[in-house]
């Protein structure tokens, strides 16, 4: 499982990039983002999902389907949102009564459900997480990071976007704040949209090994690309009309990142995870 230090850390693009990775390496594999926060979706004639799981679905070689991301919400300003479950519209829904009366019953119990699913369908299914998992107000009713990774019994490579400034700081600050029944399905770090001599890094991730216990696993370079991002942070994504031309396009696009994410993560530790 894939999960952050903060939104914008590069989760969705890793997990795209793994998915096109492990599908070269001969594996079914299938993405999977238990809730998912966008208004860019995915609308197929009988489902709606997230784009980013069905771009994900691209990059796996696997059918979409609404399992890879069973409840989506959609903004509609002052705390309110147009609640998807199973790929069908449900209920417009405050926040609070979603937290208190929808994520950890109805919630919970259909991802599980979904997951189940993709697993049996799939050798591997790589999750992605939201936002940071240390948001410790929200802790009690995430049922995108640290419950779903413990209840599918899955890895975690915790990333962080260093581009932004204090990504040591975010990774020590977030193993510290998420529970400890939790920290022990780290098993590292990636360090994401680095610029520069990686050998300035060595020391630092020396002091991260003795202060956490783990390892970095890779150092992703920032690299350009063309695949469509979310909105969940103020960003401008493009849209994404589904015809044969992009799709061609958006398939050239995953093989250009995962080239990347391939040569600087340490796949081979991570195939070790899976198994």
């Amino acid at each position: 499982m894939i999960q952050g230090t903060s939104s914008g850390a590069g989760k969705t693009i890793l997990v795209t990039a793994l998915c096109r990775i492990f599908s070269d390496l001969g594996y079914t594999v299938s993405p999977f983002k238990s809730q998912n926060m966008s208004n860019f979706s995915y609308i197929e004639k009988n489902f709606e999902i997230s784009r980013a799981q069905a771009i994900q679905a691209v990059a796996a070689r696997t059918d979409i389907t609404p399992d890879q991301n069973p409840i989506l919400l959609k903004p509609l300003g002052n705390y309110r949102s147009s609640i998807f479950v199973n790929g069908k519209f449900f209920k417009k829904m405050h926040a609070s009564d979603y937290y208190e009366n929808f994520a950890l019953k109805t919630g919970l119990k259909t991802s599980m459900n979904s997951f189940n699913k993709l697993s049996e369908s799939h050798e591997i299914v790589f999750l992605e997480g939201a936002g940071s998992p240390a948001e410790i107000n929200l802790q009690k009713f995430d049922i995108t990071n640290m419950k779903i990774a413990q209840k599918t019994k899955s890895p975690v490579l915790l990333v962080t976007d260093i581009e932004r400034g204090g990504a040591f700081a975010s990774i020590v600050g977030t193993m510290e704040l998420i529970e400890k029944k939790y920290q022990k399905l780290v098993e590292g770090f990636i360090i994401n949209k680095f610029r520069g001599d990686i050998e300035i890094l060595k020391p630092g991730y020396r002091k991260l090994k003795q202060k956490t216990g783990l390892p970095v696993l890779g150092t992703i370079p920032m690299t350009d690309f063309t695949i469509p991002d979310e909105d969940s942070i103020g960003n401008s994504p493009k849209k994404l009309n589904w015809n044969s031309s992009n799709l061609k396009k958006l398939d050239s696009e995953i093989n250009k990142i995962s080239k990347v994410v391939k040569s600087s993560l340490n796949i081979r530790q991570v195939e070790k995870l899976l198994k």
